[in-house]
């Protein structure tokens, strides 16, 4: 047995998360985007100086673009249907932007419109809803989440970017960085998870990946963290529902991953959709004034989400199209989406005093200094040549990096027996369950090119050959059973010697306006499970899904459960991956699964209460839990195994005391007891014992990802200092009183013994 110790890098103080490693390239980006803007001052203040406030107006405005084709509808209603209207627009000026269209020859055709035909020849700035992947698609980013790689984060961004910019997009409306702590809302899908850090740390790196290190460059687009703020705690998980909480829980909680974002350069947010304590956010000052501008510094530009500002009125917030505006505009909305309202309404508000010209004049400001730091000023037709985008789509490499995400992150949740890997040869595989298909890209994939998407029948075709002993049987659809599929189903699973079974949600079961009140399996792949695994052969689960599931009977139950998220283009090559074990599972989950859906909203940093509930049976009467569930996790939040059991020693630390001006070292040993290389996600959690205001069971503060060759043990170490130790405090500001801390080095945030610790002044 081997023995490393590594000292402890500069990337450890952070616990591996990469923050400090991307502050010069955050301030490399911050310069040039400055001096873009520096550059074009002049010529932005001639603009505003010659534009009317109809054309003040239309740069605040931003509408669906009809020239380029869409596949298919994503949003409620397409009010732009008319691209001989719009193209009228254009020429009025009453237009700043258009998104959700795609192409290299249509953006230059639509931008000679602006730049040529104009009054005032200013550039359009095009937008897209590039979640994860453009034409090659990545894992859905709950699923990248699951990663726990920041660096994978930004170089599929990366990639994204390059594909997008070179069709004709300048900006995404990426990435969502709520946090998400009740998995029955189903946009959990398109963020990074329930844990501050780990979604903070995630939400910098894929601003770095969008923006590269100079947004002016040809392969650049503008990120656009959403959606502020704390849409992810809308009541009982329900879409678009109110949110109300504290402050102190808000600044602590939902806001850190948006001011990551901002700090790794971002120039735009959207607004969010829901209230926050009776104000509805696309309304609300405080929070899109006072905080992100006056204390947080934002340059950038917020754009409304599509028709939010209209929606103050169904919430009761605004009379009138009218009022919605001016409560937008003076709240710090500087674009409207589709609703039309700005162009109909600022004239008028500005003619009648209602809204200053200085405001209206702020605004288009910021959009035209993101405009500038973009590069169209200098490159109005950035995104136009046919020859790059043939080039950058679909690209090679492109899907190498799909299928090594995909790999990293699918999470093994349990392996009895070690039925996982599976030999190549010499078993009779059956595979049953709708999962099997092509449904491989998941939510919010509008323009993914579905030839080359791998479904999990065609992996395993390509890994197994044309000769392999291996079987397809749907069973049923995802929500509705097939005449004759648990017969076929059964027949199958009796001919085979394991079964794979791969069951779970379609599509369209997750992301926006599809909240689940039953965060389960469908009942049809329920049944489909039960009648396969009483069958009695060894059986795989793989898990298709969008959220946390509480998973029931057959399936709970499986030799083997790898939840597979949705992986993106090299879905089924991934999984061949790992189903035969070319790679080790790496994965852990970003999200607690419950034991039951009654558990919802669960996280794994909630406070312990007066009566704190010890999960472990029996159970004791008069303690916070449920009566039909323990309250803990069933697989806890940065659970995930590998092909080789690694066991941790004692957390250890250099010193019972961490000065407060000083630091402290937290080590780890971990041995791999396997006869094959694993990588471990060892993690760093802390518990205040006493503070003024109460504080979580655990929270996680770091985190390092380390190889472990075969028999190998390795000492892990992560250095302290006081500001990991700080939280939220009653004055509403980051705080930290000395005191006695737990500390954990563990495999999830349910495991290990901690060591303790005291903070002295």
């Amino acid at each position: 047995m081997t023995v490393r110790t590594p000292s402890p890098s500069r990337r450890a103080l952070l616990g591996g998360a990469g923050l400090l490693a991307a502050s010069f390239m955050i301030s490399v980006r911050s310069a040039a985007a400055q001096d873009a803007r520096v550059r074009h001052a002049a010529r932005i203040d001639d603009l505003v100086g010659r534009m009317t406030i109809a054309e003040k107006a239309g740069q605040l405005s931003l509408f669906n673009d009809p020239f380029r084709h869409r596949p298919q509808e994503i949003n409620p209603v397409d009010k732009d249907g008319d691209p001989a209207r719009i193209a009228g627009m254009i020429r009025q000026g009453q237009i700043g932007s258009l998104f959700n269209g795609v192409g290299a020859a249509g953006a230059r055709t639509i931008q000679d419109i602006a730049v040529k035909e104009s009054r005032l020849g200013i550039p359009l700035l095009f937008a897209a809803d590039v979640i994860h992947g453009l034409y090659t698609v990545f894992p859905v980013p709950l699923g990248e989440a699951a990663a726990w790689d920041a660096g994978l984060a930004e170089r599929t961004a990366r990639a994204a970017a390059r594909e997008s910019a070179a069709s004709g997009i300048h900006q995404t409306y990426a990435p969502m960085v709520d946090v998400g702590r009740d998995q029955r809302w189903g946009r959990v899908v398109e963020g990074a998870g329930e844990d501050v850090f780990l979604g903070s740390v995630l939400a910098a790196a894929r601003v770095r990946g969008f923006q590269g290190p100079d947004l002016s460059r040809a392969d650049a687009i503008l990120a656009t963290p959403k959606h502020f703020a704390a849409y992810g705690a809308a009541e009982a998980g329900l879409d678009y529902n109110t949110t109300d909480m504290s402050e102190q829980r808000l600044r602590g909680v939902y806001l850190p991953p948006f001011k990551a974002g901002f700090d790794a350069g971002a120039l735009s947010t959207m607004s969010a959709f829901n209230e926050v304590n009776g104000v509805p956010a696309t309304g609300n000052a405080w929070l899109l004034t006072d905080i992100l501008r006056d204390e947080w510094g934002f340059e950038g530009y917020v754009v409304s989400d599509f028709t939010s500002e209209e929606e103050m009125i169904a919430h009761g917030f605004a009379e009138d199209g009218r009022d919605a505006a001016r409560i937008a505009l003076l709240a710090g909305v500087d674009m409207s989406m589709v609703s039309g309202l700005y162009n109909a309404h600022i004239p008028d508000l500005v003619a009648k005093g209602d809204v200053p010209m200085a405001v209206v004049d702020r605004a288009v400001r910021r959009v035209l200094g993101v405009k500038a730091a973009l590069g169209l000023f200098d490159d109005p037709y950035k995104g136009s040549d046919v020859a790059v985008e043939r080039r950058e789509v679909n690209a090679p490499e492109h899907h190498v990096l799909a299928r090594e995400a995909g790999r990293k992150s699918a999470v093994l949740l349990k392996n009895e027996g070690g039925l996982l890997p599976l030999p190549r040869r010499g078993k009779r595989i059956a595979v049953i369950g709708p999962a099997a298909d092509g449904d491989v890209f998941g939510p919010w994939t509008i323009w993914g090119d579905r030839s080359r998407a791998v479904s999990l029948e065609a992996g395993l075709r390509a890994a197994l050959g044309p000769d392999a002993a291996v079987s397809f049987v749907r069973g049923s659809d995802p929500e509705t059973p097939i005449d004759g599929g648990l017969e076929r189903a059964v027949a199958a699973a009796r001919a085979a010697d394991v079964v794979i079974l791969a069951v779970g949600e379609e599509t369209r079961m997750s992301a926006e306006a599809q909240s689940r009140a039953e965060i389960v399996v469908p009942a049809a792949q329920q049944a489909l499970a039960e009648a396969v695994k009483a069958v009695g052969k060894p059986t795989v689960v793989l898990l298709r899904t969008g959220r946390a599931l509480a998973l029931e009977g057959a399936i709970r139950d499986a030799d083997a459960i790898l939840v597979t998220w949705f992986l993106g283009s090299q879905h089924g090559h991934a999984l061949a991956d790992l189903l035969f074990g070319d790679h080790s599972p790496s994965g852990r989950l970003p999200v607690s699964f419950p034991h039951v859906s009654g558990q919802q909203p669960f996280h794994y940093d909630h406070k312990p209460t007066g009566r704190p509930a010890d999960p472990a049976p029996p159970r004791e009467e008069f303690r916070t839990q449920f009566r039909e569930a323990p309250h803990s996790a069933a697989w806890p939040f940065g659970h995930g195994l590998t092909y080789a059991p690694v066991t941790y020693g004692p957390t250890q630390r250099t010193g019972e005391t961490l000065p407060w001006d000083g630091r402290l070292e937290i080590w780890v040993e971990v041995t791999n007891g396997g006869d094959r290389a694993v990588e471990e996600t060892v993690q760093l959690y802390i518990r205040d014992r006493v503070a003024r205001l109460t504080r979580p069971v655990r929270e996680l503060k770091g985190f390092r990802k380390v190889r472990l060759d075969a028999g190998e043990t390795r000492r892990v170490a992560f250095v302290l200092d006081r500001s990991a130790l700080e939280y939220m405090g009653p004055e509403n500001r980051w705080t930290v009183e000395p005191g006695e801390f737990d500390v954990w080095l563990a495999p999830d945030a349910q495991s290990g013994v901690p060591a303790r610790f005291a903070l002295t002044r």
